[in-house]
């Protein structure tokens, strides 16, 4: 099947490559993200794959069906950035990747946290500076503090279970319980997890019902101090709330994958440019904030996992068979 592969790089052509030599697809990349302006370049091609920050709208998605296509395939576990009733309308079927390696996710999700935790970010720059001061440094033991999941799905719960062998009291709040971490954490409503955390990790997805979770009204409920951790969707987290939290010291940690505008910003090079938006620059400033840039899934294992799943899917749509990653509007509503 002719497919056309939007916001590739290097990386994405590669792994994709090696898995299609099980599949034998016809695959075309193509750097730009899909969006209105682009969605020509799929003209003739059944099945569209795109990833993250790909613009799969109503005015996308028109386009990409009077040019030929039936199928959309996200390489990525999140669907926020499809209009899900649009593709219905459109007899378009939407696959995703709903678990690649949530191990990666997980561990990156921690490894913010003790950078923030212990300054990693700073010492390594004093260091390779000469300066062996340990004047700001000081961190906390993680061991005995009280850490909030909001989200306890596959990542989540790997979370979870990794605060819980660090000896970290866990709540958690989810509208499904995990079986998973029945002795390791505790169900509490969003209130009740916001109140009482030293350290909150958002891994939810976004929906209508999350988007700004972390808002100014739920800040103002958080401990002094807190620490903030956002590896699942930029969205989840209003920006323009969380400045002047962290001038005041309200949020003494913030350590941010993901960034609601990261469209314009992420996966490309731009050290040589202004960056445009205020909100992200003013994060930047702070040094009790670390931000990368929608890394936390990017290891071997889960672009691999990612290319298969893929693959696998778009061979089901072309043979008939029923896609056991397909995701309609009428699932997220249920």
């Amino acid at each position: 099947m002719k497919v056309a592969v939007f916001s590739t790089r290097k990386h994405t052509r590669q792994f994709l490559n090696d898995a299609n030599s099980g599949y034998g697809h016809q695959l075309s990349f193509f750097e730009p993200s899909l969006s209105p302006a682009t969605a020509v370049l799929a003209e003739g091609f059944p099945a569209v794959s795109i990833f993250v920050n790909d613009q799969a709208n109503s005015e996308a998605l028109t386009l990409l069906h009077e040019g030929g296509t039936r199928l959309l395939a996200l390489r990525c576990a999140g669907f926020n950035q499809v209009d899900l009733a649009r593709a219905g309308e459109l007899d378009m079927a939407v696959v995703r990747v709903p678990a690649y390696s949530p191990h990666a996710v997980a561990e990156h999700t921690i490894a913010l946290m003790l950078a923030l935790n212990r300054k990693i970010h700073r010492a390594y720059a004093r260091v390779r500076e000469g300066n062996f001061a340990l004047d700001g440094l000081m961190g906390f033991d993680m061991f005995g503090r009280t850490v909030g999941v909001v989200g306890t799905g596959r990542i989540g719960g790997l979370v979870a279970q990794i605060c819980h062998g660090f000896g970290c009291q866990v709540l958690a709040c989810d509208v499904v319980e995990n079986p998973d971490l029945a002795g390791i954490a505790s169900y509490v409503s969003t209130d009740e997890l916001i109140r009482n955390s030293d350290i909150v990790t958002l891994h939810c997805p976004l929906t209508p019902q999350t988007r700004h979770i972390i808002s100014e009204q739920s800040i103002a409920r958080m401990k002094n101090g807190v620490m903030l951790v956002n590896t699942s969707r930029g969205a989840l987290i209003n920006a323009k709330a969380i400045i002047p939290a962290l001038k005041a010291g309200k949020i003494a940690f913030l350590g941010l994958d993901v960034y609601e505008e990261e469209a314009d910003l992420f996966f490309q090079d731009l050290s040589d440019q202004v960056i445009h938006d205020d909100v992200f620059a003013r994060l930047l400033t702070f040094p009790n904030v670390i931000v990368t840039g929608h890394q936390a899934f990017f290891t071997r294992e889960a672009v691999a996992s990612i290319s298969q799943t893929t693959l696998a899917s778009i061979t089901a749509f072309e043979q008939g068979r029923p896609l056991e990653n397909e995701v309609t509007a009428e699932m997220v509503v249920r």
